[in-house]
């Protein structure tokens, strides 16, 4: 499987509780209205546009448009910043007596086409179409996929020698989940990447 680093937007020291959201499919426009209320750091006025707009239809130019526009302003005001360097994030999310620990890289869509990823669901083509536009149209993506490899200790090892490091994120949202975030750089990047290229396919 390919899988390689990215040079991040991430949010910078101190917002990412202000930015963090939802997924954007788990709320209905007037939900994500609601949660993004009072908050114009919320990544929902990025990932659901419409909520700014109110009465136009969803799928109009004008939703992708203002997605754009509220991304953009998100990065001048200064509250997503550019990495610099291409990095792995390893990324532990807490609920109550849960926790689950991943590694945030890039995937190739080849490999999902050529079935070396899995397919887990069958995925509504207008969902679809909306989410490819909204890609498109940031040149960015805004929610993360969850995929599942084989245990490797290799990359366990590592994952677990980057979380001794200091966190660049550690807060709990609202919703009482706890979010944990590492950053993985130099060397470390070409050791696990190496490793992830690795995993047996399924």
């Amino acid at each position: 499987m390919k899988f390689k680093a990215f040079n991040a937007l991430r949010p910078a020291p101190g917002k990412a509780k202000q930015v963090c959201a939802v997924p954007y499919d788990v709320v209905n426009t007037e939900e994500a209205r609601k949660l993004a209320a009072g908050n114009e750091d919320s990544l929902l006025h990025v990932s659901r546009p419409e909520i700014d707009l109110p009465g136009v239809d969803i799928h109009a130019d004008e939703v992708y448009a203002q997605g754009l526009k509220a991304f953009k302003r998100l990065q001048e005001r200064g509250v997503l910043i550019r990495d610099g360097e291409d990095c792995f994030y390893v990324y532990r999310q807490i609920m109550g007596n849960h926790a689950q620990t991943g590694v945030m890289g890039c995937c190739h869509v080849a490999d999902y086409e050529a079935n070396i990823i899995l397919k887990h669901e069958k995925t509504r083509q207008d969902k679809e179409d909306d989410r490819t536009r909204h890609t498109l149209t940031l040149r960015a993506n805004t929610g993360p996929v969850f995929l599942m490899y084989r245990d490797q200790a290799a990359i366990d090892a590592e994952v677990a020698a980057v979380m001794k490091g200091e966190p660049l994120e550690d807060f709990v949202a609202d919703d009482g989940v706890r979010h944990t975030v590492w950053r993985c750089s130099g060397a470390a990047v070409q050791r696990l990447g190496g490793y992830m290229t690795q995993v047996p396919k399924a």
